[in-house]
């Protein structure tokens, strides 16, 4: 059992909320997982900026001052890249001025034992093992403003309790992937994804999740065909939402297994594993509110 809290603002005059929103949601599911917590974070300003690449290390240690990694940054990529090394809670985030690839090869020459847990343009992913309320207030999510976020509360079941097998997964430009639920062939699709040459980081069901859709997005899929492939090639049981620059998805296994409920206004879509994450939002009396139905993928653009 996991807790899913997502929130995508259409209206531009809530985006200073968006931090606010968010913990007030994540707060009601901190009981369906306490083990661990992890935040994606859209356009929020001081984490990530139009045309900069950002990066987010697991871990405010990376074994090495930021001012040192700072200068081998600058040296690797040029000083007019004005590489930026800071740390946000249990997270470092690197930005520079070059493209997500270029800055992923020098942060790993830099950095080789570093886990990048985050990346892209508008994305800022921040996760850690411990109460999901103090990782959350940790990181300073109350204050943020922002386009999208999305949470997650974790009680593990498939793989460690461990910083790195918190949720969400990112593993493609601005793209993030938090699930509630088990994929029950995981090792089998984790095998044939490696045939192909895709590396991973944990050991965890969900990162084969995010994997695959990352695969599916570079052979031309969009999001919501790379959602329906996964539902055919998948088993489980599931709530999956993703997120990537301007848009958000929400799919349930075919049996609907795992809770989840939707509330829609003309300002906002907003997702959660229980009602109770979304009864404090503004206008929620008047929103659109429905379950998801099983197996549907539905899909929201900014």
């Amino acid at each position: 059992m996991c807790g899913i809290a997502a929130l995508q603002l259409r209206n531009p005059s809530l985006h200073p909320q968006m931090g606010s929103l968010l913990s007030s949601m994540m707060c009601q599911i901190v009981d369906r997982g306490p083990d661990s917590a992890g935040l994606a974070v859209y356009d929020t300003p001081g984490l990530v900026s139009a045309g900069t690449s950002t990066l987010s290390l697991l871990g405010k240690d990376q074994g090495l001052p930021l001012g040192e990694i700072t200068a081998s940054l600058e040296n690797l990529l040029s000083l007019s890249a004005a590489p930026d090394v800071r740390v946000v809670g249990d997270t470092t985030l690197v930005s520079a001025g070059v493209g997500t690839e270029l800055l992923v090869k020098a942060v790993r020459e830099t950095l080789p034992g570093s886990t990048i847990i985050g990346r892209g343009e508008h994305v800022a992913v921040m996760k850690s093992v411990g109460h999901p309320m103090d990782i959350a207030a940790e990181h300073g999510l109350e204050a943020m403003a922002g386009s999208q976020g999305l949470s997650h509360t974790r009680m593990a079941t498939e793989s460690a309790v461990t910083a790195g097998g918190s949720h969400p997964f990112s593993v493609a430009d601005d793209l993030c992937l938090v699930h509630n639920g088990s994929f029950s062939n995981h090792a089998t699709i984790r095998r044939e994804l490696k045939r192909e040459g895709v590396v991973f980081d944990s050991d965890n069901d969900t990162e084969v999740g995010a994997r695959y859709i990352a695969s599916r997005l570079q052979q031309g899929d969009d999001l919501e065909t790379a959602l329906t492939n996964l539902g055919k090639v998948f088993d489980g049981f599931y709530t999956l939402v993703v997120t990537t620059a301007d848009s958000m998805a929400v799919v349930r296994d075919p049996i609907a297994c795992k809770p989840a409920i939707i509330a829609e206004t003309d300002d906002y879509v907003a997702m959660a594993s229980e009602y109770r994450a979304l009864a404090s939002l503004p206008g929620i009396e008047t929103a659109r509110i429905f379950e998801p139905e099983p197996g549907k993928v539905y899909t929201w653009s900014l």
